[in-house]
């Protein structure tokens, strides 16, 4: 019995990075994108939040705000057709109102690493989709409010999509659709000094043991 004691610290003590991972999905967005050469933003109404903070699936009319700044140039040609957009000086920031369970302020506070893509496709109709994506090697790193303070974020796929209904870009447009979701991991260091400390306890108790 006592070896299984042992042997169990000792397992715990090896693996703790599996444990680690958690998702949550921000979607259902509505609002407004404006886009100028000096760069873009967005602010957007957030109406349902998938996985924080072991809450599940919450929905509402509207939960919190979404804020994107892409804050860096922008050519005519690219907000007209298309293009990449530099993520240096972006940020992203999403707030909660504290209602439906959620816990009110900051969910989630970070920047843009990696080029942005911004994709301009006709629907053949007259109209133009407009998409602002962050997929492949574009990531959105930050803090994810989920309890524990040592936890960085890196997203896995993000994207906002645009109809302007008049086949250009009019440079301020509603938001018809979005979806940002975020996979967080605590920090290297703090796995560390956990798995350290339940080695120390199983040697600990392995001395005692043989006393």
């Amino acid at each position: 019995m006592k070896r299984i004691v042992l042997l169990a610290l000792l397992a715990l003590a090896l693996p703790m990075a599996a444990f680690a991972t958690s998702t949550v999905d921000f979607g259902d967005l509505s609002g407004t994108l404006v886009g100028t050469t000096s760069g873009m933003t967005i602010t957007a109404t957030l109406n349902s939040v998938n996985g924080l903070a072991g809450l599940g699936l919450v929905q509402g009319a509207d939960l919190g705000t979404i804020s994107i700044s892409l804050p860096t140039a922008i050519s005519t040609n690219t907000l007209l057709n298309g293009g990449t957009i530099s993520a240096a000086g972006s940020s992203f920031t999403v707030t909660s109102l504290g209602s439906d369970g959620l816990p009110g302020g900051t969910l989630f506070k970070g920047t843009f690493t990696g080029p942005v893509v911004w994709t301009a496709t006709p629907l053949g109709n007259g109209t133009t989709l407009y998409a602002l994506s962050c997929l492949g090697t574009c990531t959105v790193s930050g803090a994810l409010y989920n309890g524990v303070t040592t936890t960085t974020v890196v997203g896995t796929g993000f994207q906002m999509a645009v109809n302007t209904g008049k086949g250009s870009f009019p440079g301020t447009i509603g938001i018809t659709s979005g979806d940002l979701t975020v996979s967080s991991v605590p920090e290297p260091g703090t796995l560390a000094l956990l798995g350290t400390g339940l080695v120390g306890l199983a040697e600990t108790l392995r001395r005692k043991l043989k006393s």
